[in-house]
């Protein structure tokens, strides 16, 4: 998945373009691999937002990439323009992987790669996406949804997630952490988390959970339970439930076991520890324990993921 081009026209949102173009086109320090080639394809000349824009390619050009970003179109109201729209479906009928950010999953509309398909956008225009195209599956209440060749993403801070989400499968997840840690945004957000919390999230130095979550992350080899996350936040359990659930949109086993897992991921990825080894440093217990989940959560237990993983990548293992 080298290349990487960036489609905009007229009228797209600059803040999701700026993600993508950040993420894909600088490998974060230390990371020797091959990076991606990324160009950005539209008409001579862009105005997206209050920026002007000069494109590295035109949009025919989107059918030579391996994968095709579409940010945010401004005005749902308004279709897409009809060379966008038929440039991504040429680009996705050559064997491009499509991925959508915010309500650019209008144009994957428009171009027909969503029939048939769950999808999500912006929470905020969902329902428009539903009413528009019946054909496509909206779930309003994910932050990015995979569907293999076809991917989207709700609005904003989810758009970064599903670009990590794609330097994570084709890279790994130790150097999607690296490409977050540059960026300083969290590592990991699962696709099917919430993406509307109703509390917002306040600065991270006043916030209550603030020290909790690094020392979690510290302790993963730890049996830990709700009522030692409620002890270390000095809080009720009832009270750390209803923090967790504003500030992250899950529970905080849920959380705590997507964290092993990551981990987990990150070992088999980038050390030769048996399954025994890497389910004491997650605190799986056993490697019963962390092939059940394991194989729930990512769809393949953990011997298959490293195997495969280091036939896909072997300059990584």
């Amino acid at each position: 998945m080298g290349t990487v081009a960036l489609a905009v026209t007229d009228g797209m949102l600059h803040f999701e373009l700026s993600q993508a173009y950040e993420v894909f086109a600088s490998a974060p320090a230390g990371v020797t691999v091959p990076w991606y080639d990324v160009t950005v394809c539209g008409p001579v000349a862009v105005r997206v937002g209050r920026f002007h824009l000069e494109p590295d390619l035109g949009l025919d050009r989107l059918q030579h990439a391996d994968t095709v970003i579409v940010p945010g179109w401004a005005d749902i109201d308004e279709e897409p323009p009809a060379g966008l729209v038929d440039a991504v479906r040429a680009a996705h009928e050559a064997g491009a992987r499509v991925a959508s950010l915010c309500t650019g999953a209008f144009v994957l509309a428009a171009a027909g790669l969503l029939d048939g398909k769950r999808a999500t956008t912006h929470w905020a225009h969902t329902d428009v996406l539903a009413a528009r195209y019946p054909r496509v599956e909206v779930d309003p209440d994910v932050l990015y949804v995979d569907n293999g060749s076809v991917l989207t993403s709700a609005g904003k801070a989810a758009a970064m997630d599903l670009c990590l989400h794609l330097v994570r499968l084709d890279h790994g997840s130790s150097i999607a952490n690296a490409v977050a840690r540059r960026l300083v945004v969290p590592p990991h957000r699962a696709g099917g988390q919430a993406q509307f919390v109703t509390t917002p999230v306040p600065a991270q130095d006043d916030h209550p959970l603030a020290a909790l979550f690094p020392w979690i992350l510290e302790r993963l080899d730890q049996p830990l339970t709700v009522e030692d996350l409620a002890r270390q936040a000095r809080m009720s359990s009832r009270h750390l439930g209803r923090h967790f659930k504003s500030v992250t949109g899950t529970t905080p086993l849920q959380w705590l076991l997507t964290q092993r897992i990551r981990h987990a991921q990150e070992l088999l990825e980038t050390t030769d520890d048996s399954i025994d080894t890497i389910a004491a440093a997650t605190g799986m217990g056993t490697a019963t324990t962390l092939r059940r989940h394991f194989n729930r959560t990512i769809g393949v237990p953990p011997d298959t993921y490293r195997r495969t993983f280091r036939e896909e990548h072997p300059k990584l293992a």
